[in-house]
C-alpha cells in the first residue's frame, strides 16, 4: 500500500470550526514521548500523513520542550500552509529535569506569550485551532478562552478550543465566545465522557470532539513492550496492565473477523460514535500512517458495535489513565464526581 493511494474522511469540528480529515495525526510521539525518533523519520511521518490527503496536525507547544512545533515547521517549509489546519495546545509549565509538566499558566498575558512563541516555531502567521492544555485553576476559564479570542480578533488564531475540561466548564467557556473542539482522551478503554455528561454537553452546543490516545497508549494493536510515558501509567502496571491486555485480546476475534487490525477497528469505533469526533492517532512510522488512514475503509454495523460493547463495556479498564498527579490536573476527571 502506498500513501497516494488512501483516503481520509472529512468532518467539520463542531457546528463553527474548520473542515479536517479524520483520523489527525497526533505529534508527541514525534518528540520522545515514547521513544526516540529521528528528526527525519519524524518529517516523513508528517510528509507522508499529508500525501495521503490528510489535514488536521494536532500539537502541545510544551512537546519535546518546543521540539515538536519546530518539528512540524520544518515538515511544512514546501508544503501549501492553506492546506493544513494546525491545532496546538499552549499553557503548561515544565520542569526542566525531564521536562514534565508541574503546572498550567492560563493567564492572559502568558497566553499571548505563549502564542507568539509557536508562531515563530512553527513557522507561520496563524494557529487554525488555538486550546488551553488544562484549566489554570488560578484563572477562571472565560479569562482565558476571552485572551485567546483576542487573538482570533487580531487573527492569529482562526478557531477556539478546549481541552480536558468538565461539562460545566465548555458551558462557561461557550458563553463567552465559540468553541470549536474539545480535546479529550476518548477510546475503548477510556469512555468516561460518555457517563460524566461532557459527550452530551457538546453534543447539545454544537462543539466537535478530537479524541486522542484512541489506542489506548498503545495497548490497543501496539508492539506489546512498555516504555517512555507508558511505564508511569497505573493501566501498564502489575495487574492493570494483566487486565487491560485480557480486554484487547477480547477483541482481536472482532477484529479478524472484520479483516482489519486491531488499531484500524478501535479507529474506527471512535469514529463511529458521531459525526463530530475526530480521533487523533500519533504515529512514529510511515506504516503507521497508512494503518490508520486504513480505519476510514472499517464499517462497524450495529451487530458489530454491540460485540465490541460487550467486549470491553463502559469501565472495564482498570487503572486510572493518569499518574495521580496529572489526575488531580484534569477538569474533567473533577466532573465525575
Amino acid at each position: 500500500m502506498t500513501t497516494s493511494n488512501l483516503m481520509f474522511s472529512n468532518r467539520r469540528l463542531g457546528a463553527t470550526g474548520p473542515m479536517v480529515t479524520s483520523p489527525a495525526l497526533g505529534g508527541m510521539s514525534l518528540s520522545g514521548a515514547y521513544g526516540a525518533v529521528d528528526d527525519a523519520d519524524g518529517v516523513a511521518v508528517i510528509h507522508a500523513y499529508l500525501d495521503a490527503g490528510g489535514t488536521l496536525i494536532d500539537t502541545g507547544d510544551f512537546y519535546g520542550a518546543g521540539h515538536n512545533e519546530m518539528l512540524i515547521g520544518q515538515a511544512l517549509r514546501d508544503r501549501n500552509r492553506d492546506d493544513v489546519v494546525l491545532s496546538v495546545k499552549f499553557g503548561a509549565l515544565l520542569d526542566p529535569v525531564g521536562g514534565m509538566p508541574v503546572g498550567f499558566d492560563g493567564r492572559p498575558e502568558a497566553a499571548k506569550s505563549f502564542v507568539a512563541y509557536s508562531l515563530q516555531r512553527l513557522g507561520t502567521d496563524h494557529i487554525d485551532i488555538y486550546r488551553p492544555a488544562r484549566v489554570d485553576p488560578q484563572v477562571p476559564i472565560e479569562e482565558t478562552v476571552g485572551a485567546v479570542q483576542e487573538m482570533v480578533d487580531a487573527g492569529y488564531v482562526r478557531h477556539i478550543g478546549l481541552s480536558e475540561v468538565s461539562a460545566e466548564t465548555i458551558r462557561r467557556a461557550a458563553a463567552v465566545a465559540q468553541i470549536a473542539d474539545l480535546q479529550i482522551e476518548y477510546s475503548l478503554l477510556s469512555r468516561g465522557i460518555e457517563t460524566n455528561g461532557i459527550l452530551d454537553t457538546c453534543r447539545e452546543l454544537g462543539i466537535g470532539i478530537t479524541a486522542y490516545s484512541v489506542l489506548g497508549r498503545g495497548l490497543i494493536g501496539g508492539s506489546g513492550r512498555i516504555g517512555g510515558a507508558q511505564a508511569i501509567m497505573p493501566r501498564f502496571q502489575g495487574d492493570n496492565l494483566d487486565h487491560n491486555r485480557a480486554l484487547v485480546t477480547a477483541l482481536e476475534q472482532i477484529a479478524e473477523d472484520k479483516g482489519v487490525t486491531l488499531a484500524q477497528l478501535a479507529i474506527a469505533w471512535v469514529a463511529a460514535q458521531g459525526e463530530h469526533i475526530v480521533p487523533v492517532i500519533g504515529s512514529r512510522r510511515v506504516s503507521q500512517v497508512e494503518s490508520m488512514a486504513g480505519a476510514n475503509a472499517v464499517e462497524l454495523d450495529e451487530a458489530d458495535l454491540a460485540r465490541i460493547d460487550a467486549a470491553v463495556p463502559v469501565g472495564a479498564a482498570r487503572g486510572d489513565r493518569y499518574p495521580t498527579q496529572f489526575m488531580d490536573q484534569l477538569d474533567s476527571e473533577r466532573s465525575a464526581g
